[in-house]
């Protein structure tokens, strides 16, 4: 998950191409994240792997190290971000045992419902108004969810339902994130949520702690070098460019998913699946295109947006 601006690139320095570009890149990487731990498995526990990718991926904080060390954060804030980490560590463990569960078309396309509970908990708690269009897309959303799910016609699992905690969790994560962002640096947001779920989930990791083989600590690194490039070329893509302009481009993560799903893992390709996550992604794109028409700040972020 990242807490990076979600203001459009000024207009005269608008890039669209670029901005599509990178925003591809993106959900590239993301899907790198997906098909790393799906080959990992049930190997290691959901919360043990969990642990070792924000443990492993603090090495990336290194570079920011200098500009930690001078961030002043109030007393209220350091129980924020404490809190936000433990929501997010729960997402996490969520996450890690849905992969285990089902597809990475059904872990993408559920995962889009994460901007959804950002805009539903932006009007709840922040007192964000809930326009009409912004109902209608929720509403659209949803329809695209019990597409994916087919509840009656086909068995819900226990994979499912940990994906919709988990997009649940993630979307609570941004929400907190945007308060604390208000008052804090961009890089004290990222680094508060890496050390503070490393200890939230290192309990639990312990709980039932299997030691990991050489190859599966270097998947997980390589699953935190993965996400950070993610969250990195997500930013070069919002500076280049509008989010309305990218958002539509977040589809492709579905079509990365559909495809590495069937080509490594023989996952058969689900056209309702598929038909739900457009039917999500298409509320998304519609509600950041009419925020940017109005020249309003959206708070509802790209699906990639509230990625682990």
């Amino acid at each position: 998950m990242t807490d990076n601006s979600l203001a459009a690139a000024p207009k005269a320095q608008s890039q669209p191409l670029l901005g599509i570009f990178w925003m591809v890149v993106t959900g590239l990487m993301f899907v790198g994240v997906q098909a790393t731990v799906k080959a990992i498995g049930d190997a290691v526990p959901p919360a043990e792997a969990s642990f070792l990718r924000y443990f492993l991926g603090l090495v990336f904080l290194i570079p920011m190290a200098r500009s930690l060390r001078s961030a002043r954060v109030s007393k209220g804030d350091w129980g924020r971000f404490a809190a936000r980490g433990f929501v997010q560590a729960v997402g996490v463990i969520l996450w890690f045992f849905a992969m285990t569960q089902i597809s990475l078309a059904e872990i993408t396309a559920i995962n889009y419902l994460s901007p959804i509970y950002v805009t539903i908990g932006a009007a709840l708690f922040l007192g964000e108004t809930l326009a009409m269009r912004r109902i209608v897309a929720v509403m659209v959303a949803l329809l695209g969810a019990l597409i994916i799910l087919r509840p009656g016609v086909r068995e819900i699992g226990a994979g499912h339902l940990a994906m919709l905690g988990t997009s649940l969790c993630f979307g609570i994560s941004y929400l907190m994130a945007k308060s604390l962002s208000s008052r804090n640096g961009p890089e004290v947001v990222v680094a508060m949520l890496s050390v503070f779920a490393t200890i939230a989930l290192a309990p639990f990791a312990v709980m039932n702690w299997v030691t990991p083989t050489f190859g599966q600590l270097a998947a997980l690194l390589l699953v935190a070098a993965f996400a950070t490039g993610g969250h990195y070329t997500m930013t070069l893509a919002f500076r280049a460019a509008p989010v309305s302009v990218t958002q539509p481009a977040a589809f492709l993560q579905l079509v990365w998913s559909v495809i590495l799903g069937l080509l490594m893992f023989d996952e058969a390709i689900d056209p309702w699946v598929v038909l739900g996550g457009v039917v999500i992604v298409a509320a998304i794109s519609f509600i950041s295109w009419r925020e940017a028409r109005s020249a309003r700040r959206s708070v509802t972020p790209s699906p990639l947006q509230t990625k682990s």
